[in-house]
């Protein structure tokens, strides 16, 4: 024990002290002090308390095996952006070479801050309120805004799951409904719908048939019923897989993490005996160095490997801290993200085969239509025959000859070629025809399916894949919600927990009216990145900077038996928080240069065309970025100005063998020392340890008195595992 304590100061003075119940344990040999009936701590600590694990042990939840905990984060991280996002970003951005950035970004930025949030979730064993007002009462809104941000991406991202439901069980029938345009009649005759004809049938049926979308985001058409059911069923399955916790959400993500790989892996397969699907995986593969060099290229894919990890949502922390407290979260935290980033590859051979497979059907296509164009054209007299080389045969007209004879068709005629209206019909035009997102999984991937044989069995496995992916991330998504708020109010977990499905099916509602499309891609665009943003730095500025990496890495290293690496030591205090600052500059003046906007389907045009966001509507998307950014400041200023209360002076005494519990909250110091001494206080020095935040081994002894009666937070004397109330 130091000699500067009180403890020691009283036993070398002459004074007659009255003992204090912590003066009686500082006495004590270390191993009767663990093992005492006796047990008075001051605040939870990062120090090893063996009965205060156990307590944690057999009062939290668990997973039942490390293989459960370990699919629960994989089935989190790897979500629906590793199928339709990722795959558009290498084809955006230098093919193979996009690789390269992400990589390095994954390695500096991605790794390090998912290995910390699973650490301080493990060791503090609370969601993400608890955990970041235990570590910095005054940065305590880090919770509160994690909770927000989840509530709504949860929102629009179960709708995407209640569209791959709507496909799932319209895929039960041959052919496919999207395979074709419908025939509508004209009096006697049928004809072809005229918004399909001028599209296609994929586009037709995700627009006209699914959303029934309006021509702006001012025009609500009101609900579209079918869309309606789907998000209910949505939410029913996600308050189903939620409703017990872990026990429940646990089982469902055997099913749930394993299935999608099932899925990828025989779509791979089935891709590559495919024609074709070798030039569409040569083209994602084919490096375009020059693209490395461009900023865009790295400031998408630093905020790929963000959003990809999940990383200050609160999800990463609610599942790590169900885990026991010696876990090796550091060989979780690189085992999950480096399978989050070859399952991205593995999803981008999938796309990019089956694309390839499609562009070479359009190509085809392509080929047809304009040789019979040649064909009239010859026919008419308007082209020669002369300029047909002779080996050319318009019953197999390959994409070779058309090629051929189109360039020489282009060097004769220049001066009117134009006028043909012919197309070159390149493969390569194709290949590089970017889509992503529902573009992707809804219009694209669905038309090459169309030309598959079975193409139902396809349809089924590919939208049921969908399904697991998207309720995966849905409930690490809602347990960044429910275990921090269950944790902290101390609310029924069944009854919190089907309360926020209704409340958010309520809410989604705007989502499912006929313009419910725009407003997720407003909420997809706007109420997540920046919020996270900052979010993700304050978590690092809290650990690194304001409780210390030195200590953070000491505190590591006795709950891991190990050291980590000194590569986090400089990439917590320094790359990280960087890079992020970057990150977040970027992310302000790209919103600032580009348009607030949105894609609209124009019906009487059957095409997409970019509209500015209403007034009323920039109103909603600049106070979705404040609402979920407000916590931040709030609680900083509520507590530095002592508001509100941070809960750290609550006062706990438990008596091991007789389980009982006196716990006094929100004392003042003079009367926690009347309770433990039965004194004035002014006659009795305060037996008060400093009340130290997690981790923080600030002295040698867990019994360390300070010369203040108060530590950095207030002081309290606590039962060991017990959680409190931070706010």
């Amino acid at each position: 024990m130091p000699k500067n304590s009180k403890v020691t100061q009283r036993e070398h003075s002459s004074e007659h002290v009255t003992e204090s119940v912590a003066d009686l344990l500082a006495h004590q040999e270390p191993v009767d002090y663990k093992h005492s009936v006796l047990n008075v701590t001051g605040g939870e600590t990062w120090d090893k308390q063996k009965e205060g694990d156990e307590d944690l042990d057999a009062e939290r939840p668990a997973w039942n095996s490390k293989l459960q905990y370990i699919l629960a984060q994989i089935g989190y991280s790897v979500g629906l952006g590793n199928v339709w996002r990722f795959p558009y970003l290498c084809q955006k951005n230098g093919g193979g070479a996009y690789l390269v950035p992400y990589l390095v970004l994954l390695i500096i930025i991605g790794l390090p801050l998912f290995f910390l949030e699973l650490a301080v979730g493990q060791r503090i064993r609370r969601g993400s309120i608890g955990v970041w007002n235990y570590i910095c009462p005054r940065l305590g809104g880090i919770g509160y805004a994690s909770c927000l941000v989840c509530f709504f991406v949860g929102l629009y991202y179960n709708v995407i799951i209640g569209w791959s439901i709507f496909y799932f069980f319209k895929s039960f029938q041959y052919p496919l409904p999207w395979s074709e345009c419908p025939l509508v009649k004209n009096g006697s005759v049928a004809v072809v719908e005229t918004e399909c004809e001028r599209s296609s049938a994929t586009t037709y049926f995700w627009y006209r048939e699914t959303l029934d979308i309006s021509n702006s985001i001012s025009e609500s058409g009101g609900l579209n019923w079918k869309m309606t059911l789907c998000l209910l069923v949505a939410w029913s399955l996600v308050g189903l897989a939620m409703i017990k916790g872990i026990q429940s959400s646990g089982k469902v993500m055997y099913f749930s993490s394993l299935f999608p790989y099932l899925v990828l892996v025989c779509f791979l397969v089935r891709g590559l005996l495919l024609r074709g699907a070798v030039d569409g995986i040569m083209h994602m593969f084919t490096p375009k160095l020059d693209k490395m060099l461009d900023p865009q290229v790295w400031r998408e894919a630093a905020t790929q490997v963000f959003f990809a990890l999940g990383l200050g949502f609160g999800g990463v922390i609610a599942f790590s801290s169900y885990n026991k407290q010696d876990n090796n979260c550091h060989f979780d935290a690189t085992l999950v993200s480096f399978i989050n980033f070859f399952t991205s590859v593995l999803a981008t051979l999938v796309v990019f085969a089956v694309l390839g497979f499609k562009a070479n059907i359009m190509n085809e296509k392509c080929v047809v239509e304009n040789a019979e164009k040649i064909l009239g054209y010859l026919n008419s007299n308007v082209l020669s025959h002369d300029l047909i080389p002779p080996h050319v045969n318009f019953s197999h007209l390959t994409a070779k000859d058309y090629s051929e004879m189109y360039r020489v068709i282009m060097t004769v005629k220049e001066g009117h070629f134009k006028e043909l209206g012919l197309d070159a019909c390149l493969l390569e035009d194709e290949l590089n025809k970017s889509v992503q997102g529902t573009g992707l999984a809804f219009i694209a991937f669905t038309e090459a399916m169309t030309h598959f044989p079975a193409s139902p069995f396809w349809s089924v496995m590919f939208f049921l894949m969908l399904i697991n992916l998207g309720l995966g991330s849905m409930i690490g998504t809602m347990s960044g919600i429910t275990t921090p708020i269950i944790d902290t109010f101390k609310v029924r977990k069944e009854v919190f927990t089907v309360g926020c499905c209704i409340f958010a099916f309520l809410v989604g509602l705007i989502f499912v009216q006929r313009s419910g499309n725009y407003f997720v891609t407003m909420f997809d665009d706007y109420s997540a990145t920046l919020p996270l943003t900052v979010v993700v730095i304050l978590e690092n500025i809290a650990v690194a900077w304001i409780y210390g990496t030195k200590k953070f890495m000491q505190e590591l290293t006795e709950m891991l038996g190990f050291r980590p690496y000194q590569f986090y030591y400089y990439t917590w205090k320094y790359v990280s928080p960087i890079c992020m600052a970057v990150l977040m500059t970027a992310s302000i003046i790209q919103l600032g240069v580009s348009p607030p906007g949105y894609s609209a389907w124009i019906r009487e045009e059957a095409a997409e065309k970019f509209l500015f966001y209403p007034t009323w509507a920039m109103a909603i998307l600049i106070s979705l970025i404040i609402l979920a950014s407000l916590p931040l400041p709030l609680v900083f200023i509520l507590r530095q100005f002592h508001l509100v209360s941070d809960g750290s002076n609550a006062l706990s005494v438990t008596y091991k063998k007789g389980r009982m519990m006196k716990d006094i909250s929100n004392l003042e110091d003079n009367d926690e020392t009347r309770f433990i001494l039965s004194k004035v206080p002014s006659e009795t020095p305060s037996p008060m340890p400093t009340h130290r935040s997690y981790l923080g081994p600030g002295s040698n002894s867990p019994l360390e008195m300070s010369s203040a009666p108060n530590g950095r937070y207030g002081s309290g004397y606590l039962l060991a595992g017990t959680p409190e109330s931070e706010l």
